[in-house]
């Protein structure tokens, strides 16, 4: 290896590095994003560890307040600030009802009762108090963990700092939303690039002085932990939040049935634009907190809550190309490639046109003036077409029969849940026979959540293909590093850092591996459920040779689909052979479980027939709140065998042959000291 060469990398670096620093601190702009600039980080980080002569007085390793996350004090949040599922439209929302429903297990005419709460585009922020007194403040961070910038928001005139209010908790996490109004920013456009923007500089800044020079507002809306909190819905809560000196949303509502919910998104959608603060939505929750507690949380969100967000803005522009894009699960997906527009600050160059039905229904073609809509992080995609200024010489536009990748038909799968044929047409090549599909496997198996290989990009694994470098995942870690350092562009350097890059991801959990498969239907939450429920790799490879598949539809949050999606993979004799060859060559580490010394500690249950007036999905949360285990089936390892209305009588048989204790949902609820 070339010293020389490493030292120049590193000197690079590291002036990249102060750069980037420099104008995000000073000039308060950002010039590249988050994860480039921890990439970039730990790319100086890495090389230090493995070549001791390097030194830097500015070295990340040597300083802190580097990136803003690095400029204060860490802590944990008491209660994690957790994400919010989005819904987009009317069906999304009566599909959030129905789960809630099915959850309590009431039925459809029940009346729930829902707080309507505008999403302010700012910064979330969790302000501490003890007595009434403000103690600390943080930002989200990562939801479990945020920065400690109290003396920034002590800044802010709408947090209060000593509250007198007798009926104020002992201790309680007040939280809510720093932002900028609209009116004040226009003072600060040569600085910032938006509200958002600027209102995260600014709590950033090193020098609480600094923070105070802007206009910041704050709104609460909810809290976190509380000792003493006597308020038993979250409408009282935010009346209550005024009482005690808090802005809240003047456009908070409590309103009941997803038609009113809708009713109420469209008149706040019309008056959005007159606003002096920017929303991208509404935010439903549960009024009640018992409700809300029985609910609880799926993943990292809550069951109770979801965020209907609104459309952005639109530009009309002009349909150049439709292109046909192969996903790694076999899916064709067209792409309007149109001239490039200004939507929101973003250069947008491309479409998204769904699916060859949504094509057909808005009779989009090659040539059409459009209405392009860009929301949130949504991709644009094409809101409708101008047909007065369609040429009389365009044609429609004909969905292929065949991948354009491999030759295979395509093919439009049979719904068993819809009972419909799926809107989605797909190449019906399976496993990495298709070019276009093994790509995109392989581009999922590197990413960020899966493997996280850094610096094994898009690019290279499309380049890597077509040299025949790799076909398959385990090729990753078979790699000819002498006939990669012959490429153009590949330098001893590059060469090493990726062969460091490769070897240091060999080890790896079992629901990122589960994940990185790319498996249909199974994304990181289901990846989690599994681990958790197979333990260990061995448990999961012999999925299909167990004949396991049946009992998988007891896990909560896996449905018939992704148990469909899980045979479909194990029936393909090259996903097995990609499964051994990779366990030749990784560790795969075997779920941990945390173990809570809960009520229900080593014990385990099984639930069968119909229960009164609770789920069996709710049965299972409350048991794994307390430290408890759900099973499938009737064994030996079986404690109790809970029975409602009509139980299976084959396990009630199984449990009183092997002396199980039989027990009903009343006498399951006295061991949780509670009543039915």
């Amino acid at each position: 290896m070339n010293k020389d060469l490493i030292i120049k990398k590193y000197k690079k670096q590291i002036k990249s590095l102060n750069y980037y620093n420099k104008k995000y601190y000073n000039d308060n702009t950002s010039q590249i994003t988050d994860s480039e600039y921890d990439n970039l980080k730990k790319e100086i980080i890495d090389l230090e560890k493995k070549y001791k002569y390097l030194e830097s007085k500015v070295s990340p390793t040597k300083t802190t307040g580097y990136k803003p996350s690095k400029n204060f004090k860490k802590a944990l949040h008491r209660v994690p600030m957790l994400s919010l599922a989005n819904a987009f439209n009317e069906d999304d929302l009566l599909n959030f009802e129905k789960k809630i429903l099915n959850f309590l297990s009431q039925n459809t005419n029940s009346n729930i009762y829902y707080t309507a709460e505008p999403k302010i585009d700012g910064i979330s922020a969790s302000l501490s108090y003890k007595k009434g007194k403000l103690i600390s403040g943080l930002s989200r961070g990562d939801g479990k963990e945020g920065e400690d910038i109290t003396s920034n928001l002590a800044t802010i005139k709408d947090i209060p700092k000593i509250i007198f209010a007798k009926d104020f908790p002992e201790e309680i996490d007040i939280r809510g939303e720093v932002f900028i109004q609209n009116s004040d920013f226009d003072k600060l456009k040569e600085k910032f690039a938006n509200p958002r923007n600027a209102a995260s500089g600014s709590l950033r800044q090193k020098n609480s002085e600094d923070t105070k020079k802007i206009p910041l507002k704050f709104i609460a809306y909810t809290f976190g932990f509380e000792k003493g909190l006597k308020i038993d819905n979250q409408f009282n809560y935010l009346k209550k939040l005024s009482d005690w000196g808090f802005k809240t949303n003047p456009l908070n509502r409590l309103i009941t049935g997803v038609k009113n919910l809708i009713k109420n998104y469209n008149e706040v959608e019309k008056q959005r634009a007159n606003l002096d603060f920017d929303i991208d939505g509404i935010v439903y929750k549960i009024n009640d907190f018992v409700l809300q507690k029985r609910l609880g949380y799926v993943g990292n969100a809550p069951r109770w809550a979801i965020a209907h967000k609104f459309s952005s803005n639109k530009a009309i522009s002009e349909i150049l190309d439709i292109d046909i894009q192969i996903g790694r699960t076999g899916a064709l997906t067209p792409v309007a490639k149109i001239k490039p527009i200004n939507i929101g600050g973003v250069l947008v160059s491309n479409a998204t046109l769904h699916n060859e039905d949504e094509i057909n229904r808005k009779d989009i073609r090659i040539g059409d003036t459009v209405i392009v809509e860009r929301a949130g992080d949504v991709i644009p995609h094409i809101l409708s077409v101008d047909i007065k200024k369609r040429s009389k010489k365009s044609s429609k536009f004909i969905f292929p029969n065949n991948c354009p990748s491999c030759g295979s038909k395509t093919i439009k799968e049979f719904n068993l849940i819809t009972k419909k044929n799926d809107a989605v047409r797909r190449c019906s090549s399976e496993g990495y026979y298709c070019e276009k599909i093994s790509v995109e496997k392989l581009k999922h198996f590197v990413s960020k959540e899966a493997f996280n290989i850094e610096g094994f990009g898009k690019k290279i694994i499309e380049n890597f293909w077509k040299l025949n470098l790799i076909k398959f995942p385990q090729d990753i870690f078979k790699l000819d590093y002498k006939k990669i350092g012959k490429l153009e562009g590949w330098g001893n350097l590059s060469v090493e850092n990726l062969k460091y890059s490769i070897n240091d991801k060999k080890n790896i959990s079992l629901e990122r591996f589960i994940y990185s498969l790319g498996i249909r239907h199974i994304g990181l939450e289901n990846a989690k459920l599994l681990s958790k429920y197979f333990g260990s790799f061995s448990q999961f490879k012999y999925l299909s040779k167990n004949n396991r598949f049946k009992d998988l539809i007891n896990i909560d949050g896996i449905g018939e689909t992704q148990v469909n999606s899980l045979k479909n993979f194990f029936s393909d004799e090259m996903n097995l052979k990609v499964l051994t060859e990779l366990e030749k060559i990784l560790t795969i580490n075997n779920t941990v479980f945390e173990r809570k010394n809960g009520l229900l500690k080593e014990k385990t249950f099984l639930v069968t027939g119909k229960l009164n007036g609770v789920s069996r999905a709710e049965i299972k949360s409350l048991i794994e709140e307390n430290s408890g285990t759900t099973v499938s089936s009737v064994s030996k390892k079986l404690n109790y065998l809970i029975i409602g209305d009509k139980p299976t009588k084959r396990k009630v048989e199984d449990a009183r042959k092997l002396k199980i204790q039989i027990i009903n949902q009343v006498q399951f609820f006295k061991m949780l000291n509670k009543t039915s």
